[in-house]
């Protein structure tokens, strides 16, 4: 094992002040996340106000939505199991390790990029009939997907090396790739879409175009003199044992994201029965704006992850403590207040994607049922963010599959059968299963955390 000397970075993840660290480490990564974010609600706000076929075209890019969520659930199956090893790596003092750690996850990325993007060209259109495509939307639907999914080795690189820029503290710098590529699609949204007339074809163009100039930018720093980890080609030689490790702790949130494709099926597939394209629209509307709404609690605790996992790698419970405590009290008060912006005002935030009347009457409560509990959310968030940075694969994996498989999947079926109103009963589902998961998040957290820490502190005894 070669021991390398901390940087002053990883002196600040040990030392610091928590809640000056966590600000520090945070801030950069919410306004990163928005960002990250403005790659695909620009793309909706400006097909959803296309004359003539806003709300049809806004309703087919929706229905691509599974094929976003498979690919970025591929990206954190890697990388988001691979940057917290490498993080406990660098925590103990093995950069060594979490060298081989990010060159493998790099590796894997590439090819799983390949595998993607063959599957989606061979079998995209008739994925896009199951996810409730009609042919209306399937015109809009199928060119997004096919021009997304060929630029997915881009949107991989991008999302999953930039957690491996995070995880060792240069937030700032995993915040400039994500504003690198955001300005470029907001600049290049209107001049494909509008400009050359290519409507959905433009968007999607525009969108891989700008993920390639981010993962320019990151392969850039990560082969460069100021990062802590590189890529180099001397650790790129497949290791079974760094590849498995970060697939266990990294299948947790490969369901979270894997199964938010096979909701937005369930939810869609629904909705196309018993609502039809309005209902669907009004779906891709409310899951945006809950997007809006939980990227920056996320971002909170994405600040955290390589606070947590530094000191688990180092033996210091009561910092872990400390910075679990500091992340929910913020992500907390930060989801609350914009929660509440959406129940008194949902209006206004439906008037960024379309503003015609069948879709504001439609969606304005649709769009309060789907979040009436959310504000509560930041617990299952911390919760699972903390167990993913411990590196506790099998308790982040019960609750990932405890809100959307085991309840909410089943519930969008279930409860259409005891309500006159249909669409109603479908959107209910979301805050029956949410509030169900997190209490059973709470009470598995106080077990597992607890038991994690007294381990910890009896080890440096």
């Amino acid at each position: 094992m070669i021991v390398l000397k901390n940087t002053d970075v990883s002196n600040e993840l040990a030392t610091a002040p928590v809640g000056r660290l966590l600000l520090k480490l945070a801030v950069p990564t919410v306004i990163a996340q928005l960002v990250n974010l403005l790659y695909n609600v620009v793309d909706r706000i400006y097909i959803g106000h296309m004359p003539g076929t806003g709300s049809i075209a806004l309703t087919g890019v929706g229905l691509c939505f599974p094929v976003i969520y498979l690919i970025s659930a591929f990206t954190m199956l890697i990388a988001q199991g691979g940057a917290p090893k490498a993080a406990i790596s660098m925590g103990s003092g093995d950069d060594e390790n979490a060298q081989r750690i990010l060159n493998n996850c790099f590796i894997c990325l590439i090819f799983e990029a390949v595998v993607l993007t063959a599957a989606f060209w061979a079998f995209g259109e008739k994925l896009l009939w199951i996810f409730g495509c009609s042919d209306q939307t399937i015109v809009y639907a199928l060119p997004y997907m096919r021009i997304y999914s060929s630029g997915s080795i881009f949107v991989m690189l991008a999302l999953g090396m930039n957690l491996f820029i995070t995880t060792q503290g240069f937030t700032r710098f995993s915040m400039a790739s994500v504003l690198i590529g955001a300005i470029i699609n907001i600049i290049l949204d209107p001049v494909f879409i509008y400009g050359f007339d290519m409507g959905v074809r433009g968007a999607a163009l525009a969108t891989i175009i700008s993920q390639g100039c981010s993962c320019i930018w990151i392969l850039l720093f990560l082969t460069g003199k100021k990062t802590r980890l590189r890529l180099n080609p001397r650790y790129m030689k497949p290791e079974p044992f760094i590849i498995i490790s970060a697939l266990g702790l990294g299948l947790a949130p490969f369901i979270m994201q894997s199964t938010e494709a096979l909701l937005n099926i369930a939810f869609n597939s629904s909705l196309q029965k018993y609502g039809r394209d309005i209902a669907v629209g009004a779906m891709t509307i409310a899951s945006t704006v809950q997007q809006m709404v939980w990227i920056p609690a996320q971002g909170i605790g994405q600040g955290a992850q390589p606070i947590i996992s530094y000191n688990y790698g180092a033996g210091n419970a009561r910092r872990i403590r400390d910075t679990f405590k500091c992340m929910l009290t913020v992500s907390m008060i930060l989801l609350t207040s914009l929660w509440l912006l959406v129940q008194l005002f949902p209006q206004a935030f439906i008037h960024i994607f379309n503003s015609s009347e069948e879709m504001l009457s439609t969606a304005g409560w649709t769009l309060r049922i789907y979040m009436a509990v959310f504000c509560f959310f930041s617990i299952q968030m911390s919760v699972q963010q903390t167990f993913t940075a411990l590196g506790k694969a099998k308790a982040s994996l019960f609750i990932a599959c405890l809100r959307k498989i085991i309840l909410l999947i089943p519930l969008i079926y279930i409860l259409p059968q005891f309500f006159e109103n249909k669409v109603f009963a479908v959107f209910l589902a979301e805050p029956l299963s949410d509030s169900i998961s997190i209490i059973a998040s709470a009470i598995t957290f106080y077990f597992v955390f607890g038991k994690a820490m007294r381990q910890l502190e009896s080890n440096k005894q």
